[in-house]
């Protein structure tokens, strides 16, 4: 058995886990379970109205419920022209990823390049039973282009423009997709407080 300190991904998205595996394999000393590893722990719902309120709701469930310091994210993308939409409900915001981009898409068809402007926005938070140990916000900045382009990523990739590569972040490899998005700016800013949490 691994002497390691253990921390829970709490999500069961398979997209978030390796993302997030990937960035935190890096930094060695810290053993990462994901609530798959959980099957009889339900997720919880997600009420609240912000994205670190859903984290911290998130995080707070799978640390009550495994015991574990958990570690768990609420992304989504703010589109200017749609008044924020889809936000908190990105992914409600339709039933599949190629459904959501459509429904953007349809809501943007008036909009000219000019007021496309959206950002990704990752919160994350920190908990162990009981206690909200840390939270962080990360963001990335684009824009919502006409058709969406590149295999990677997943959710609103194909269709997020970052113009400081002039690229679709479906187009980027993990590692350029890390160092620039939102997930990967939250991570960042939260790997040594998991360290300090787990004394790793």
């Amino acid at each position: 058995m691994s002497d390691m300190p253990k921390l829970l991904l709490a999500t069961r998205n398979a997209h978030k886990v390796r993302e997030l595996r990937d960035m935190l394999g890096a930094h060695g000393a810290i053993e990462v379970v994901d609530a798959a590893a959980f099957p009889t722990v339900a997720d919880p719902e997600e009420t609240e109205e912000t994205f670190l309120g859903n984290a911290a709701a998130k995080a707070l469930h799978y640390a009550a419920a495994t015991g574990l310091t958990a570690l768990a994210d609420d992304s989504g993308l703010v589109v200017d022209a749609l008044g924020g939409r889809p936000g908190v409900y990105s992914s409600r915001y339709a039933p599949t990823d190629t459904e959501r981009i459509a429904r953007v898409l349809k809501e943007l068809d008036q909009v000219p390049p000019a007021r496309r402007s959206a950002r990704f926005v990752c919160a994350m938070a920190l908990a162990a039973p009981g206690k909200v140990l840390a939270a962080t916000i990360g963001t990335v900045e684009g824009q919502i282009a006409d058709t969406p382009r590149g295999t990677g990523g997943f959710g609103y990739d194909p269709i997020f423009h970052v113009g400081s590569l002039d690229r679709r972040l479906a187009e980027l490899s993990m590692a350029e997709k890390n160092a620039v998005s939102h997930r990967g700016r939250a991570l960042r800013a939260m790997l040594p407080l998991i360290r300090a949490a787990l004394r790793a």
